[in-house]
């Protein structure tokens, strides 16, 4: 009602009364005929929808991953899901002379990597087994996952401690964190990964690194228009 619009805008009755009128008059608002009270029309909806259509995940990552680097001075990936394997879209380049190797545009299996993880961890149950039934489980390591049993267990753990990790799974000495990015319909879309050599991983500072990087997941997802971080919930 406008006495509720008013307490919340903090303004005068009259003054939303009046833009009321106008967003009526254009089409963004209707007025119930009984009650006279207002809601939305799907002709706002259609405007943020267009606005939507023209937001840049790397670009608005971009700002989160420098966040990142600067904390970790480690190699940052931004990570999607492309044909049942992790492919790299953007990356920020550790400040040290010995850091991961990789490249935008590089491809790396689902099971071993922690972008892997934390992309099908929050998955639909429908698209994860749809994934998981073309994939392959190579051993690369020592500590690879080796099946889909493994796999299953690991998603589930990933979902509980609410990052993914992989402990030299897919390249020797390298441990990479990873969290889940999810967009407007609150579906995980991307994730960002920090990737640590082996001698300088702090195990007592694993927390602070998963802290930081499900902050700045969270506020790449929220500037997606995520309503609510599905990492926050429970």
């Amino acid at each position: 009602s406008v006495t509720e619009l008013s307490v919340r805008l903090a303004m005068p009755k009259a003054t939303v009364y009046r833009f009321l009128q106008t967003m009526k008059s254009l089409g963004f608002v209707h007025q119930e005929s009984e009650s006279e009270r207002y809601g939305l029309t799907m002709k706002l909806f259609d405007v943020g929808a267009k606005a939507i259509q023209h937001l840049d995940l790397v670009e608005l990552a971009k700002p989160q991953m420098q966040i990142l680097s600067e904390k970790t001075s480690e190699t940052i990936h931004l990570g999607i899901l492309v044909d049942g394997e992790v492919i790299y879209i953007n990356k920020v380049d550790a400040k040290y002379t010995l850091g991961m190797y990789s490249r935008v545009g590089k491809r790396a299996p689902i099971h071993v990597t922690a972008l892997g993880k934390a992309l099908m961890a929050w998955e639909t149950p429908e698209r994860r087994d749809a994934i998981m039934a073309g994939m392959h489980y190579t051993r690369f390591r020592q500590n690879s996952v080796v099946g889909p049993e493994q796999f299953l267990e690991e998603l589930e753990r990933t979902r509980q401690r609410k990052y993914g990790i992989d402990d030299q799974e897919f390249e020797e000495h390298v441990i990479c964190m990873s969290a889940p990015i999810f967009d407007h319909w609150n579906s995980v879309v991307a994730g960002l990964s920090v990737s640590f050599p082996e001698f300088r991983f702090d195990p007592a500072r694993k927390q602070e690194y998963a802290g930081m990087i499900v902050d700045a997941s969270r506020t790449v997802s929220l500037a997606l228009g995520c309503s609510a971080y599905p990492l926050d919930q429970g």
